[in-house]
């Protein structure tokens, strides 16, 4: 008899911790990797403890964000967090990243912007043998370079034009060279041997370099504290190699939109412009979600409001509007969330698809140079155009603003 009581007791044990284990391992999929809320967001974080149902999750400490004008110590929009999470304030769950976010009010964009972007260093665009009186000899090759290194210093003498890096190579009397690389966020040496090129005379390592480019694409916010701004949804690439190009310097122009060549399937089309003279701003930041800077003064902002932000929770699969410019007129217009895809990418977080007859009209849809463009849902700033789909060009991809802000640089 009491061997069967036993029986029972281990049964209803084992019945317990395989209950447990399942409890633990459904809140571990249910509760999200990373948290977004405001600052000041008495509702959801109290006591430094986010309210979750039967979850505690306590933070150490929540900071007050604040951003200050351009000149003053500026502090971020964002802040990230780690909070320990428990079940029923027992139980020992998992960490979650909190990003906490300062409850901010932005002027939504929309207009186009010119930028010439100069690199820091030299980017390695494509590698090629040289013509030599022993025949072809390939000298970057052999020293280990490869395409999308980004070369800083010649000779222990930094480096950011490809004027700096082909006198360098032609007054070396064929000495082998040292180069400074950056390859991967890696910084590693290599010694080259130049060869004398028997086509031009000179000493050559058979490289393509670029050292700048130039775009248009759409302003997506303006702060109204500091004239900062944010553009693209995603970062200016080498259009070679598709890496980031490593920012030096930077200039923003005004942009003049003169034509439009539509999207259809197969060509996402685009904005056809020049840019105005003069300079209206400096590109501080080229990052995977956007090129940040500072405009020279705050544009045309008359066509809204400032407009609070939406984090990415409040996002929902339904209707929306967006702020662009077509034939040289910024107009809002029509458009619907079909799709929340992942929320911990930093890109292509939402798809958007064009439901504006005015504005298939003009451009069938998305197009390069929309790129940036605001995204309004329910009186709220929550995204930003980054691309459009190529099969289908009445849609695309957006990014959640709260992306583009945590990658924000600070102003100093």
């Amino acid at each position: 008899m009491q061997s069967k009581s036993l029986k029972i007791a281990f049964r209803i044990i084992f019945i317990i911790i395989l209950f447990g284990i399942a409890v633990l391992g459904v809140y571990d999929y249910i509760i999200p990797e990373n948290i977004s809320v405001f600052s000041d967001d008495s509702d959801i974080l109290c006591d430094n403890e986010l309210d979750l149902p039967f979850v505690s999750a306590t933070i150490d400490s929540v900071p007050t964000l604040t951003r200050v004008s351009d000149g003053d110590n500026a502090k971020p929009f964002h802040t990230s967090l780690e909070a320990n999470t428990t079940i029923f304030g027992v139980v020992p769950l998992k960490k979650v990243n909190v990003d906490v976010f300062k409850d901010i009010t932005l002027y939504p964009g929309g207009m186009p912007f010119g930028v010439k972007i100069y690199t820091n260093g030299v980017i390695v665009v494509g590698i090629v043998g040289v013509e030599t009186e022993s025949g072809k000899i390939n000298p970057a090759a052999d020293g280990g370079l490869k395409v999308r290194d980004i070369i800083t210093k010649v000779n222990g003498k930094a480096v950011n034009t490809t004027d700096e890096v082909s006198a360098a190579v032609e007054q070396s009397d064929g000495k082998p060279i040292s180069l400074t690389v950056t390859r991967n966020d890696k910084t590693i040496e290599l010694n080259v041997q130049p060869v004398f090129s028997k086509t031009d005379n000179l000493y050559r390592l058979g490289l393509w370099l670029r050292d700048s480019t130039a775009g248009i694409g759409t302003i997506t916010f303006i702060s109204p504290e500091n004239n900062t701004f944010a553009g693209l949804g995603h970062g200016i690439c080498d259009v070679d190699t598709g890496e980031i190009m490593p920012l030096r310097k930077g200039i923003v122009v005004d942009v003049t939109i003169k034509s439009i060549k539509k999207g259809v399937v197969g060509n996402p089309g685009g904005l056809n412009g020049y840019f105005v003279p003069g300079k209206t701003g400096s590109l501080i930041g080229n990052t995977t979600c956007g090129v940040y800077g500072i405009m020279s003064e705050l544009p045309d902002t008359s066509h809204s409001e400032p407009l609070k932000i939406g984090l990415k929770n409040e996002l929902k699969v339904g209707e929306c509007e967006i702020f662009c410019t077509v034939n040289d007129k910024l107009d809002k217009y029509s458009a619907e969330i079909t799709k929340i895809g992942n929320k911990n990418e930093e890109q292509k977080n939402f798809v958007i698809k064009i439901t504006d007859k005015r504005l298939l009209e003009a451009t069938g849809g998305i197009v390069q140079g929309m790129s940036g463009s605001p995204i309004i849902q329910n009186g709220k700033l929550v995204g930003a155009i980054t691309h459009v789909l190529v099969n289908d060009p009445t849609k695309g991809y957006g990014i959640f603003i709260e992306n583009m802000l945590k990658n924000m640089p600070e102003i100093n």
